[in-house]
């Protein structure tokens, strides 16, 4: 038996919506945190940072929530002011992502890697 997926995102967000279905169809065990309706804890949001390789990689800089930001917002200078970002707006957070035994197996959505990481 597959061991059970953590996954991060918004249940509205099409492609968060496609890496369910696609978990579903398969019959992987999951849990999906909503990011609106459960925020996810700093600590744990400073961790993932980290483990990417920083902000800029967790950080949805292609969405229209980052776009519509005042310049000055869009220069977070430390950890607390990504922290502020992602709290006030957490659609900058990108989506999905997949946690598995603690660790980021995978972060946005696509049948190929997903097949590779859990086929």
């Amino acid at each position: 038996m597959t061991q059970a997926l953590e996954l991060y995102g918004l249940k509205r967000c099409s492609t968060c919506v496609k890496a369910m279905r696609w978990l579903d169809e398969h019959g992987i065990a999951y849990t999906f945190t909503d990011y609106r309706d459960q925020p996810i804890d700093p600590k744990l949001l400073s961790q993932w940072s980290q483990a990417l390789g920083g902000w800029d990689k967790l950080a949805n800089r292609a969405s229209m929530t980052w776009r519509n930001l005042p310049p000055e917002r869009k220069t977070p200078g430390s950890d607390a002011e990504w922290l502020a970002l992602a709290s006030e707006f957490p659609t900058l957070i990108k989506r999905p992502l997949m946690v598995r035994a603690g660790q980021i197996a995978a972060l946005g959505f696509s049948e190929k890697k997903y097949s590779e990481l859990i086929g």
